[in-house]
Formats: structure tokens, sequence, C-alpha cells
């Protein structure tokens, strides 16, 4: 008689073939998103040596099939690493994904609360949020003229530069930028 019990447990973690395969070329995607980023954008990635050193090796591959081959191993050395969390930094830096779009969103929006109607109480409550914030003056002035251009419907270039103080402050707040 076999005992059938002891087969119930491996079920609950077994993996197909496929599974397998494609968790795998998932791991190669991002591989490649990883190698996509710039140098100084790759810095800011938490990842072990290892993969750090694949990904420089990459930079001198030529050959098609020999890259391929190397993504694969990229791939294989991400199984180690804590992905999700990598993806979730990549994602910052890509354009086209949701949580870039979704920071750029919440900055606009910020931007607009600090130069709106109640902007002494939303200035308040940023820096409250931000304590970081070193330049309190040159937000403080980037919002009047921020304010003014608004009122005066003119050009948007102070809020433009609002919004890139905004977004420099929200990068160094999320380890984005040095």
């Amino acid at each position: 008689m076999t005992n059938f019990d002891q087969f119930d447990d491996d079920e609950e973690n077994f993996k197909s073939k496929t599974q397998i395969k494609r968790e795998m070329e998932e791991l190669q995607e991002l591989g490649k998103k990883l190698l996509g980023l710039s140098k100084n954008q790759q810095k800011k990635v938490d990842m072990s040596e290892t993969l750090r050193d694949a990904l420089a090796e990459a930079d001198r591959i030529k050959q098609r099939e020999a890259m391929r081959r190397h993504l694969q191993y990229i791939g294989k050395v991400m199984r180690t690493e804590d992905h999700e969390a990598i993806a979730r930094r990549v994602a910052l830096f890509d354009t086209t994904s949701a949580a870039y779009n979704k920071l750029f969103h919440q900055l606009e929006l910020k931007r607009d609360i600090l130069i709106g109607e109640n902007s002494k109480e939303a200035l308040a409550d940023y820096l409250r949020e931000h304590p970081e914030v070193e330049d309190i003056q040159l937000l403080r002035q980037l919002i009047r003229l921020s304010q003014k251009e608004v009122s005066q419907q003119g050009n948007t270039n102070n809020r433009k530069k609002l919004f890139r103080f905004l977004r420099e402050t929200e990068e160094r707040k999320l380890g984005l930028m040095e």
C-alpha cells in the first residue's frame, strides 16, 4: 500500500515547466529593462554585486547570440534577487509605467494645490511631509511666481520650475537621485 497523503503537500508547491519558463522569461525581461537604464540609474537600484557585474559584462557583448545567452544568465542571477523590489524601482524610471505616471500626476496635483488659494496651509503641510527640503526660500519664491503666472495667464516657466523642484525633492526622498 502507498501513502498518498505525502503527495498532497507537493501539489501546493508544484510548478509546471511552462510556469517556470514564464517566470524565467519575466526575469530576463526585467534584466533587459535594467540594461536599458543609464549607469547612474542602475546605481540607484538595490542589487547584489553579482548582478551588477553581469550588467557591466553585458556592455562588452556585441554578438546577438552571446547577448541572448547572457540575458539568460542575468535571469538566472535574478532568481536570487528581490526581483519585485527591483521591478518597482525600474518602473519609477520607466516613463511608460503606471508607477511613473502615478507619481507624475501626484506631483502635478501637489503643485496645483501649492499655487492654489490656500497656498500657505498647503506649503506648511508640504514642509511637514518633506522635512528634507533645504531651500524653503526658493520654494516660496517659485510658488509666488507661479501664482503670478496663473493670474496673468502667461507662460508656464515658473510652474515648470516648481514642478521640477517638487520632482527632485520626491526623487531624493525615494532614493532615485543623489
